[in-house]
């Protein structure tokens, strides 16, 4: 079913990445609860709906797809949602929020449904998809220092080098030169076991405990928050919330789509410009989002934490089946996901090193040719200074246009990346992001 022959795994090697996915990005069902309940939305509500959409996501990626990139709610939408949304639209209250949610997901489907999706990741240029790639990489690198305190923030440099004396610091350049060291060495799924030798470290030192025990029943207090889809339309068009439903359309479109780019170019399975199953891979974030808003939380996205698992070895749907199951159980595991993810230290020297993997991308980008290479530069600066994925696309899809036109080659540029680069423009300039 998965082609292990076929693409040069092993049951193992599949099972392991999934494992290594699945504690880099599991701080998700820790995370998004806790900036939901900014907006007022239980914690509890938005912990299992959280891992309902991860499940439906992931879960269509492995079976239909055949992909190691696994889908959670992401990560920026989940704040907009909370302070964007329901905290500056007055009466707003988080079930219409929700509402938006849920229409988007639906325009989302039917986009999924034709050719729309895979007709853009043809149109993009190729040196904005190794831009794309290499920004990603410094970004989550970027992410794996700053949340271990190995960068802080500065008032005037805004970034600065963190207490290394710090147990947080001290763990994770420890876990960083273990599995530094097992790269090195070549040994078989080395992100994983960097990661289990560094839980084991926390735990004997007293970084890692287990207060709250280790397992708790999940519920739904408020139970759907999208029962009916027409009132849900109906909340969008008597609100008039139009804007947000383009916004969280039009960031996951891209998120997701770039995402996959990257994580499909790390782990070899791009055919030329192509993407095979990819109306299949693209259906997987369209509906778990649909599915989420019912259940109560933003859009999915495809989660560039699956490049760990493909640096591990993951080539196929089987590490995206491990990562559903293990979301399956983490929903009646709470007390003790909380208390993994919660230590960063854990999982930053992954994050860390596949940036750096991610990056090799630049050696692709056609540096001699400016006006290729700055929009491809533009996304690899911004990602990680403006801590957004798809502002970095954005950037570079209004910049590229530009420049070809200026140079007198606008017939190279595909017309739908003039479309895109009108709409980003405008998102950016007249909507909150």
């Amino acid at each position: 079913m998965f082609k292990l022959k076929e693409n040069h795994t092993s049951v193992k090697t599949e099972i392991m990445a999934g494992v290594t996915t699945f504690l880099t990005m599991v701080y998700i069902v820790v995370v998004n609860p806790i900036i939901f309940s900014d907006a007022g939305v239980p914690f509890e509500q938005v912990f299992l709906a959280t891992i309902i959409a991860s499940v439906v996501g992931t879960l269509w990626m492995a079976l239909f797809a055949n992909y190691p990139i696994a889908i959670a709610p992401g990560m920026g939408m989940n704040a907009y949602f909370s302070y964007s949304v329901v905290g500056s639209h007055g009466n707003i209250d988080y079930q219409t929020a929700f509402a938006a949610v849920f229409v988007a997901g639906i325009i989302f489907v039917i986009l999924s449904l034709t050719r729309f999706r895979e007709v853009l990741i043809e149109a993009i240029p190729e040196n904005l998809k190794h831009g794309i790639s290499a920004g990603i990489g410094l970004f989550i690198a970027f992410i794996g220092l700053r949340l271990t305190g190995l960068i802080t923030s500065h008032p005037s440099n805004l970034v600065a080098l963190g207490d290394l004396h710090s147990p947080s610091a001290l763990l994770a350049l420890v876990g960083l030169a273990i599995t530094l060291i097992l790269m090195t060495l070549g040994v078989n799924g080395a992100l994983f076991i960097g990661m289990v030798l560094t839980g084991l470290i926390a735990f004997f030192f007293g970084q890692l405990s287990f207060q709250e025990g280790f397992v708790s029943l999940p519920s739904l207090p408020e139970g759907l928050m999208v029962a009916n889809p027409i009132t849900a339309f109906s909340d969008v068009i008597q609100h008039s919330l139009y804007a947000v439903v383009f916004s969280f359309l039009l960031v996951t479109i891209f998120d997701t789509t770039g995402t996959m780019l990257a994580v499909a170019q790390q782990a070899g399975l791009m055919k030329g410009n192509k993407m095979p199953r990819a109306r299949e891979a693209l259906l997987s974030d369209s509906i778990a989002t649909t599915v989420g808003a019912m259940f109560g939380t933003s859009p999915t996205s495809a989660y560039i934490e699956s490049s760990t698992g493909v640096a591990a070895g993951g080539k196929t749907g089987l590490t995206t089946l491990t990562v559903s199951v293990l979301f399956i159980a983490a929903a009646f595991f709470g007390p003790l996901v909380s208390a993994v993810s919660g230590l960063s230290a854990i999982t930053a020297p992954a994050l860390i090193i596949v940036g750096s993997l991610m990056m090799g991308n630049v050696v692709h980008i056609k540096w001699n040719e400016f006006e290729e290479a700055f929009p491809a530069f533009l996304i690899i600066l911004s990602m990680p200074l403006t801590s957004s994925i798809a502002t970095g696309i954005a950037l570079g899809f209004i910049s590229y246009p530009l420049l070809k036109i200026v140079k007198g080659k606008w017939r190279e540029v595909h017309p739908i990346v003039y479309v895109f680069a009108v709409l980003f423009f405008y998102q950016l300039a007249f909507l909150p992001h």
